[in-house]
């Protein structure tokens, strides 16, 4: 089992992936600072554990996130490990959707990430150790119909994270950036109230504990990617190999 944090920082807190890693963590005995702009959904994550503080705060918002990371390490100590989990998932077809919807997509999937991780980072190396693990997808390597915005976000943070890695590995903080397939968590429903991709009712849903999972066996063994789910490596290899192929797939799936 990867070692537990003393002091972890989530994005996305409010539900889904977020939700369920910070009550994972206070479980486990971490002090968690919960970051979400969904203040309800922060209350309800931290109704689980004393261990669990909250910050109603936007990550695209920089400076509001510098003043709640001082905040964070006064009062609960160093952090150590960092999950970017925030993000949304409006769907449709690129000539559909407002030009704000892509704004506020990447905003949110890439610029958060970029935001939380340059502000985190420094200190970690500074201290020579902690963990940093964000969030992107499978569709941060398989663009599909309908998901323009948000697999363009997700393809941002998956050649960020990479950068970021190989800029200064072997200094002591573990990275890892996570592409899993569609999982069960409320992110989902964004894509039911715009538009559902029929592709989506052909592929497996995750839980997220499997994914959380995935996340702890990945830093255990030093594994920079995390592809949860059976076969999911295998549609990330034929990606880069066979792209017709999926795309053919898709466009079957959708019918046009």
């Amino acid at each position: 089992m990867s070692e537990r944090p003393k002091v972890a920082l989530i994005t996305g807190a409010g539900s889904g992936m977020g939700q369920l890693a910070a009550r994972n963590l206070a479980r486990e005995g971490t002090r968690v600072a919960a970051l979400d702009v969904n203040e309800q959904g922060l209350l309800a994550t931290a109704e689980s554990s004393q261990s669990i503080r909250t910050w109603n705060i936007d990550v695209t918002d920089a400076d509001a996130l510098a003043a709640a990371i001082d905040e964070i390490e006064a009062e609960l100590g160093p952090i150590d490990r960092v999950l970017n989990a925030a993000a949304i998932m409006p769907l449709g077809r690129v000539l559909e959707q407002d030009l704000d919807v892509f704004h506020r997509v990447m905003a949110i999937n890439y610029n958060g990430v970029v935001n939380v991780s340059k502000l985190v980072l420094p200190r970690m190396l500074e201290r020579g150790r902690g963990d940093l693990v964000n969030f992107a997808s499978l569709a941060g390597w398989l663009p599909t119909l309908y998901m323009a915005a948000y697999d363009a976000s997700k393809f941002a943070v998956v050649a960020f994270t990479e950068v970021l890695y190989h800029e200064n590995r072997g200094q002591g903080v573990r990275f890892a950036c996570v592409c899993p397939p569609p999982v069960k968590t409320p992110l989902l429903d964004q894509a039911r109230d715009t538009t559902w991709p029929k592709l989506f009712d052909k592929a497996a849903q995750l839980e997220p504990q499997d994914v959380l999972d995935a996340i702890d066996s990945a830093l255990d063994n030093d594994e920079f990617w995390v592809f949860p789910g059976k076969g999911t490596k295998l549609t990330w290899r034929l990606r880069r190999f066979l792209p017709n192929l999926l795309w053919k797939r898709v466009h079957d799936a959708e019918g046009f």
